[in-house]
């Protein structure tokens, strides 16, 4: 009698354990860890993990497993025992851990078929299967469980024989393609060709093909080359000479780009250096941390390719991981040339169906390298060799719901399983990184110059106050308009970088000062031209610009700040010949727009490209030689002790995007705060001074990395209840803590209402409370009950954004 543990897929307190199952006779060897299973809960039957198998349990009356889901395991041990950590290190559900770690189509609706893997034919089956088989079906799994064929189906599964895919109800689709291809010996096809009538040219021609290629051929392309109709091919296959069947191709998201094959470049004394120990590290299979801390265009990318081809060649894999959808068009050109089918890409700009085929690349063992944003962290490999984060410091590493994980902590949990060195890139670590590096946690690895030895671009700093004051109200100050015009005469490129998206900030009577605000959020709402419309980017409550000001009844009621769109206006007036290219959430919204408009760029069928954060990083065009900040400050002035360091590292990563080759580079930044030290240091691309003074900032306030932080939000649509509930939890935290820790609290949070909903929390500031995780958990469990009353209550530990 075989007992499988299962957590369940019902996501409270109570119910965050596992649960045991007696598993049926006819399912005895067929379910293991890592496998989904159909389980009895209460009066519903639910999905749940395997996380064990066992022979005997506590409970003497156990409900039977109902069926598996999959005929292998869709988490491999690792994983499982990943999600372990995740749940006790982010303080979440474990279903929400294992189901982070899945690609979105493994958690929709579907239908589940088994069909021939690629290349076999039914005769290499058991007898008893071959019927199930022919030409091409599919097996419904429905059939299989009635049919009680699951175990004979998995051990051909496992020989590599067979294999499940998920049809994904309205979702996936998996992608089919009708494939032609001979049933009868080549004899016979000669005997056929004989015996046809003069007329019947079309299905001789057919037949002399498959003479010479006995293999199946996409009905499409047979078509085509023959020049012959689907009728001529039905009308032999009627005659069983050949047959049609429906074969899964994988959805290749750049099936129409080939890519050029690059070969390894000799590596500078820098670079050299710093990849030394590296490969040592790889060589003798050791877990190390490196942080490779390397200016602007200073060849970080070489290091990672040569790093991992070092690991291919040891027979391991890799993981990569870049910031959100903006590297990938250039970053998949620097894998798949060097890898070529080895790399599968993981990022938002996939459809659901083509993430969830380089997800099945991967657990095939079909590639070596995965390529991809945050949740490619999970990808389902066995023998990992190396990880590498690169923009290590980027903030989008964090995930904001549950589970609350950083990309960076899980990379170094795997690479101590693996035994494989980590490798932060980043030409602006995060002060966290950082500090750590200097106190030898992590091993620093430097490239202090330019790969051509190129200068670095000269900054200049422009005071906008002075701007206003000599009486140019315009968003350019006269000297970027002056370098805007002399690199459109000299056939140059330049970058415009704005810090915010959406047309205009916000909507404000000029005569009262009144500013219109979202009626569910304590929140300006943001203007978009488009449909004058003013919208909240937190609840999605949308209303049209009012024509006279709700408040005193003036017309002088517009919108202040300034966005893309309005840029790209007055630069159409100003510079009426130069030619734009406008990249903002709203330009890129469609898939594959981002690397069009990038690609048209890089051809030069633009002057200027003007966009907003996801171009301050990565892209790397010859031709750049100017880049201007239009609104250094923005970040500024928001409610984030990490406000300073973001806004540094955004100014040194965009001006590192010009003069990147033969021609110098200019970067002009106009701010109204000139004299704050994270753009005057930025000026300098002087990260070891700035490092200095950000320092003495964190460890005067209590900071990261001098301390750890924890934040508790509590939210109710009564405000009173928010209060209440929020002291009673500070009050608890302080009686649990040690006086070390600082506790904020209870406070109203920087947005005070979202949705209606008021918000309060509380800021925990600590060192080393062992008693703290237990604290957070009472605290978690005390309030899943009272969730009934609509309260909320959550916890991030180490958050990113605390508004």
């Amino acid at each position: 009698m075989k007992i499988a543990s299962v957590v369940v897929d019902v996501p409270t307190k109570q119910t965050d354990k596992s649960y045991d199952y007696l598993i049926p006779e006819k399912w005895q060897d067929v379910i293991q860890p890592g496998m989904r299973v159909i389980v009895p809960f209460g009066p519903r039957n639910i999905q749940g993990f395997v996380t064990g198998i066992k022979v005997e349990s506590e409970i003497k009356q156990l409900r039977e497993i109902i069926e598996p889901m999959d005929i292998e395991p869709v988490l491999n041990r690792e994983l499982l025992e990943l999600g372990d950590w995740l749940t006790d290190k982010t303080l979440c559900f474990k279903i929400f851990a294992y189901q982070a770690m899945l690609p979105a189509a493994l958690k929709a609706k579907y239908e589940k078929k088994v069909r021939l893997a690629a290349g076999v034919e039914p005769e290499q089956l058991p007898v008893q299967l071959r019927g199930y088989f022919e030409t091409g079906q599919m097996l419904d799994w429905t059939m299989a469980l009635e049919h009680n064929i699951v175990p004979l189906l998995q051990r051909e599964a496992a020989a590599g024989l067979l294999e499940v895919i998920y049809l994904v109800k309205d979702k996936v689709r998996k992608k089919q393609v009708k494939f032609v291809k001979p049933v009868v010996s080549p004899e016979e096809i000669k005997k056929e060709l004989e015996g046809l009538p003069a007329n019947a040219e079309k299905q001789k021609q057919i037949l002399r093909f498959f003479l010479d290629h006995n293999q199946p051929i996409e009905l499409k392309q047979l078509t085509a080359e023959l020049k012959v109709s689907s009728a001529v091919v039905k009308a032999l296959a009627s005659k069983q000479l050949v047959a049609e069947f429906d074969m899964e191709i994988y959805r290749d998201p750049f099936e129409h780009r080939s890519f050029e094959r690059t070969i390894p470049l000799p590596l500078t004394n820098a670079q050299t250096t710093a990849i030394k120990p590296i490969l040592t590290a790889i060589e003798k299979n050791e877990h190390e941390v490196f942080l490779l801390y390397g200016v602007t265009g200073s060849g970080k990318t070489e290091i990672y390719l040569q790093s991992i081809q070092e690991v291919i060649d040891k027979g391991k894999e890799a993981i990569v991981l870049v910031p959100e959808i903006s590297l990938t068009p250039q970053m998949v050109n620097r894998f798949k040339g060097r890898f070529g089918d080895l790399v599968a890409v993981l990022h938002s700009g996939l459809s659901a169906g083509e993430k969830y085929d380089e997800w099945r690349k991967i657990q095939r063992k079909e590639v070596k390298v995965a390529v991809g944003a945050r949740s490619a962290i999970f990808a389902p490999f066995e023998n990992i060799g190396i990880i590498i984060i690169d923009e290590e410091h980027e903030t989008s590493y964090k995930q904001e719901d549950m589970p609350r994980y950083h990309a960076r902590d899980v990379a170094i949990r795997r690479a101590q399983t693996n035994n494989c060195p980590v490798v932060l890139g980043s030409a602006t670590p995060s002060l966290e990184s950082f500090a750590r590096a200097q106190k030898n946690v992590y091993h620093l690895l430097t490239l202090p110059t330019r790969m051509n030895n190129q200068p670095l671009p000269a900054v200049e700093i422009i005071d906008m106050r002075e701007e206003l004051r000599a009486g140019n109200r315009s968003m350019f100050s006269r000297k970027l308009f002056e370098l805007l015009q002399d690199r459109i005469a000299k056939k140059q490129q330049t970058v415009l970088f704005l810090n915010k998206r959406g047309h205009s900030s916000f909507v404000m009577c000029r005569d009262c000062g009144y500013v219109v605000n979202c009626p569910n959020c304590d929140i300006s709402l943001t203007y978009h031209r488009a449909g004058v419309q003013m919208k909240c980017h937190y609840c999605g409550y949308e209303t049209i610009v009012p024509k006279v000001c709700p408040e005193c009844s003036s017309e002088y009621i517009r919108y202040f700040g300034t966005g893309t769109q309005k840029v790209e206006d007055e630069l159409g007036k100003i510079l009426p010949e130069a030619r734009v290219i406008r990249m903002d959430v709203d330009t890129t919204g469609r898939k594959g727009a981002h690397e069009r408009l990038l690609k048209e760029f890089q051809e030069g069928k633009a002057d200027i490209l003007l966009g907003t954060q996801m171009i301050a990083k990565g892209l790397d065009f010859p031709n750049i030689t100017l880049v201007g900040v239009l609104s250094a400050d923005t970040m500024l002035h928001l409610p984030d002790f990490r406000s300073s360091e973001k806004t540094f590292q955004l100014l040194t990563q965009v001006s590192g995007r010009a003069g990147r080759h033969q021609l110098p580079g200019e970067v002009i930044i106009q701010t109204y705060t000139p004299e704050h030290y994270s753009i005057e240091l930025a000026g300098h691309q002087d990260f070891d001074q700035f490092y200095q003074r950000e320092m003495l900032v964190r460890r005067m306030h209590h900071y990261p990395p001098f301390y750890y932080l924890s934040l508790i939000t509590v939210s109710h649509e009564q405000l009173l209840t928010v209060v209440s509930a929020t002291e009673k939890i500070t009050n608890y935290v302080r009686s649990q803590l040690s006086n070390e820790a600082v506790i904020l609290g209870p406070a109203v949070s920087p947005i005070a209402r979202i949705n209606n909903r008021y918000r309060y929390q509380c800021l925990i500031k600590y060192k080393r409370e062992p008693n703290l995780t237990r604290t957070l958990k009472t605290i978690l469990d005390q309030y899943q009950k009272e969730a009934k009353n609509g309260l909320l209550v959550s916890v991030d530990v180490n958050p990113f954004i605390l508004m």
